[in-house]
């Protein structure tokens, strides 16, 4: 599956997650909406989990947005496409670490690369980020539920029974990620 982002350019070069995929070509940048092309866009306002039945819909193609979190609302995710909201995982970035819904773009992209069934992806796409292994480590267990779901109803309800198993370990919040970073 192909990895797309649109790049707001807004956040510090040297922690940006998206322009390191693209050095190692792992994604294409866009700087401009326009010329991003139509797919699942990630989008953390979409009203629709993202389930491996989105890919009975033929499309190849990821897109996430790369922002800063001051600048990702919803006005943000104007792109083409269809949208989806990643379910519950835990940031492993140094920034973030430990905080659900924080994740970077890359995190964004592996996570949803994995739950549409291609883990080995994820990994790959995660290597050249030190905390990238933490990322699958911390999120082994939900991202192996989610892969095992039919749809977007069946995450969201692995989500809230994951969510009410560890609820003591983690800091519900009512955000999506942003695929900030």
């Amino acid at each position: 599956m192909e990895c797309h982002v649109y790049y707001e350019g807004d956040d510090d070069p040297k922690k940006c997650t998206a322009r390191r995929l693209e050095q190692f070509d792992e994604a294409i940048l866009y700087r401009r909406m326009e010329q991003v092309p139509y797919g699942i866009v990630l989008n953390p306002h979409a009203e629709q989990a993202l389930s491996p039945a989105d890919l009975e819909d033929g499309l190849g193609t990821l897109v996430a947005l790369d922002c800063s979190w001051e600048s990702a609302e919803a006005a943000s995710f104007r792109m083409n496409g269809v949208h989806r909201a990643l379910p519950f995982l835990v940031a492993a970035n140094p920034v973030n670490y430990g905080r659900p819904f924080q994740l970077t773009t890359v995190e964004a992209l592996a996570g949803a690369l994995s739950i549409l069934g291609e883990p080995e992806r994820a990994a790959e796409i995660l290597e050249p980020f030190r905390w990238g292994e933490t990322f699958l480590t911390l999120n082994e267990e939900p991202l192996r539920r989610y892969r095992d779901c039919a749809d977007s109803t069946d995450i969201v309800a692995v989500q809230d029974d994951y969510l009410a198993d560890d609820g003591d370990d983690h800091d519900e919040g009512d955000e999506r990620s942003d695929h900030s970073g």
